[in-house]
């Protein structure tokens, strides 16, 4: 008698996207982007603290760069729908080159834009990087899936991005103070503005693609309206999106590590770029893992599970004044966090079609992307009324609270079990 194959017998290929020629272009255009973008977060921040000696001045960091994001995020998602997505990231890239070059020539001796309007000249920039950005989400987002042969690959197509991405944030920010430290600002903005013209390169070497067949075209409103619409009407999905953006809103402490490397843990920027690049540690560890060993199986109280891993990891990084077990606590919450945002992406990927994943992804970033730049702004609002150690504590706790609700009230979520697939 013949033995049955169940799917179990199926090998699971953790390279399976990674040999796909334009994948691979793809991530590496993605690494050099994160990198450049990550760089910049550390020069940007240190020296806009070095200037202010204002908590809040790093809060307004995060806010420049989250409104303009915000305002023209549906409207991003519509345009990544309606044109070809390489073409959207060519132009949004080479903005963002222009915006690393900007800062490049502030810090030249030809130039005293920053004797002269102080940090004015640093948010302008950022305000216009974070238009470029907020277009830029929606159109790599619903790119990536037209790179890769059906969506049996997406999970492993979104943990290889995010390793990548998470690897970049990683080595970003260890990069970017080293340099800073001891080649000095020019040298580190150089460097950003090299990285982002590479990540340009990349992205011209993968051939354009066609938009997917659009079954229902929509006027612009109609068509915004329908984005918002499939979100609000998915449970999941919006449980989903809605834990990672309070998480994110509430828990994050990055924007005040130039504070903590500054005043509390006595570092120098060399030690705030190993601080900045500690969560990515943990993810990069996480997402490597989870190419091997991808979750299914109760895939949303694991979920669950890491938000509040992320939310305790915090609190005590805020009570820490050893720059050690601060950098452990920074790596555990960046493992935490790697989980969520894999489950997340692979849930969004899978439950949108092809032709609407440029609204969606515009309205995940307005949730979760922009709560970054928002969470920041909160961050050095609450550090400049209560101090640091306060407000990553109190951001953490209430980051146990929305996990403590999630899962008394989105059954679905709690519930969530994610089909597992093969290369």
């Amino acid at each position: 008698m013949k033995e049955k194959k169940g799917p179990e017998t199926i090998k699971h290929d953790p390279y399976a996207v990674l040999r796909l020629p334009e994948f691979r272009l793809y991530i590496s255009a993605r690494l050099c982007i994160t990198l450049a973008m990550q760089i910049q977060a550390v020069i940007v921040g240190w020296q806009i603290y070095d200037i202010t000696k204002d908590p809040f001045s790093l809060g307004l960091i995060g806010l420049a760069e989250a409104i303009p994001s915000i305002v023209v995020s549906l409207y991003a998602g519509y345009l990544a729908d309606m044109v070809p997505r390489k073409k959207i990231i060519m132009v949004v890239v080479s903005v963002l080159m222009l915006c690393s070059a900007a800062l490049l020539y502030f810090t030249l001796a030809i130039s005293n834009t920053i004797a002269l309007f102080g940090v004015l000249p640093i948010y302008v920039i950022i305000f216009i990087s974070g238009i470029a950005r907020g277009f830029m989400n929606p159109a790599v987002f619903s790119f990536m899936p037209q790179l890769v042969t059906g969506k049996q690959l997406y999970a492993n197509a979104i943990t290889w991005s995010s390793t990548t991405w998470q690897a970049a944030s990683l080595v970003g920010p260890a990069i970017g103070g080293l340099v800073y430290g001891f080649y000095g600002i020019t040298a580190a903005y150089a460097t950003d503005a090299i990285l982002v013209f590479l990540s340009l390169l990349s992205f011209a070497l993968i051939a354009a693609k066609p938009l997917p067949e659009n079954i229902n075209p929509q006027n612009l409103k109609e068509s915004l309206k329908s984005g918002i619409k499939f979100v609000f009407g998915n449970q999941v999905i919006l449980n989903a999106i809605s834990l990672d953006m309070f998480a994110v809103l509430f828990g994050g402490a990055v924007a005040l590590l130039p504070i903590f490397a500054s005043d509390i843990l006595k570092t120098g920027p060399q030690g705030l770029g190993f601080l900045r690049a500690a969560p990515a540690v943990g993810s990069v560890i996480m997402a490597v893992w989870m190419a091997y060993y991808p979750i299914t199986v109760q895939a949303g109280k694991k979920m669950l599970w890491c938000v509040a891993g992320f939310g305790v990891s915090l609190i005590l990084f805020g009570v820490s004044t050893n720059f050690w077990f601060s950098l452990v606590m920074l790596i555990l919450s960046g493992a935490f966090d790697s989980i969520s945002v894999i489950i997340r992406s692979t849930l969004i990927h899978t439950l949108t079609p092809e032709y609407m994943k440029g609204r969606v992804s515009s309205v995940n970033s307005i949730f979760v992307g922009s709560s970054n730049e928002i969470g920041a702004f909160r961050a050095g609002a609450m550090a400049k009324l209560l101090g640091a150690v306060p407000s990553v504590v109190l951001g953490g706790l209430i980051t146990l609270g929305v996990v403590g609700v999630t899962a008394l009230k989105a059954d679905k979520l709690r519930n969530l079990d994610l089909e597992p697939t093969t290369a």
